[in-house]
């Protein structure tokens, strides 16, 4: 996933779980942004403000030290519209589902799923797993993500269409006006 969060700056909602501390049952975590997380995570993302930010989260061991991560992230966002510059607050709900993997396989399999794809033809294969660094999946991170990725970048307010102003050109205001111009004036002497 790509984040807008690329320099040095924290991540700014933080929930780490350890792999190896996983049931063979899995886990289910709720989570919540603090107001302080909240300011954070707007302030990275461009945002007005987060008034609210939850995940819902289940946590799965699969084979090879893969874990599956499971569930949806919901959040109510204050944004600017587009159109009239207006204060708007907009819902998003993204359900999520990734598998990651130690650090190495996830490396080695996204190697192999970029050599099998052919230039030309559409590509089919799933996207390779996401990397487990540290032995931590941190859950605050992958909230932030998909918090991330499902913001409008172009928010309008519901029911406000663009419509651009539309005049008529003058003849008169043209690229050549002025040499026009000129050679009238030339004409006149």
């Amino acid at each position: 996933m790509s984040r807008p969060n690329t320099g040095s700056e924290p991540d700014p909602w933080r929930a780490p779980v350890i792999v190896a501390q996983i049931p063979d049952t899995g886990l289910h975590r709720k989570l919540e942004a603090s107001a302080a997380e909240r300011q954070a995570m707007a302030e990275v993302a461009g945002l007005r403000e987060i008034l609210s930010a939850q995940a819902d989260f289940d946590v799965v061991p699969r084979s090879g030290g893969r874990v599956q991560v499971t569930g949806t992230v919901r959040a109510r966002i204050g944004q600017t519209c587009v159109v009239t510059l207006d204060p708007i607050e907009s819902e998003i709900e993204e359900e999520v589902d990734l598998v990651f993997a130690p650090e190495a396989e996830a490396r080695r399999l996204a190697d192999l799923i970029a050599e099998g794809q052919d230039e030309e033809a559409p590509p089919e294969v799933a996207d390779p797993p996401e990397a487990i660094v540290g032995g931590i999946i941190d859950l605050g991170r992958l909230a932030t993500d998909a918090l991330f990725l499902a913001i409008d970048p172009y928010p309008r307010k519901e029911g406000v269409v663009f419509e651009p102003e539309v005049t008529a050109p003058d003849p008169e205001d043209h690229p050549f006006a002025a040499l026009k111009a000129l050679q009238d004036n030339k004409k006149g002497q």
